[in-house]
C-alpha cells in the first residue's frame, strides 16, 4: 500500500529538535566525556543544542562579484 501525500512528511521543511531523547542525550554526555558507566539514566543532566544558521553574506558577496564583472 502507498501513503497518502498529506501523510508524508517533508525533511526540507522539517524544524530543528529543541528536545534530545534520552538516549541521545547519552550519547552526547560520552562524546563530552561526561558520562560515568553505571550512572543513572534518570535525571540526566540538561545538554545544549547548537542551532546552525545559514549564512548570507557569501552570497551576497559573490552576486555583487558578479554584477562587478557584468560591468
Amino acid at each position: 500500500m502507498s501513503l497518502h501525500p498529506s501523510l508524508k512528511v517533508d525533511t526540507a521543511g522539517a524544524q530543528q529538535r529543541t528536545v534530545l531523547s534520552r538516549i541521545e542525550r547519552i550519547k552526547d554526555l560520552m562524546k563530552k566525556g561526561l558520562w560515568v558507566d553505571g550512572q543513572s539514566v534518570t535525571s540526566l543532566p540538561k545538554t545544549k543544542i547548537v542551532k546552525v544558521k545559514a549564512r548570507k553574506k557569501k552570497v551576497e558577496a559573490e552576486d555583487k562579484d558578479k554584477v562587478d564583472e557584468k560591468k
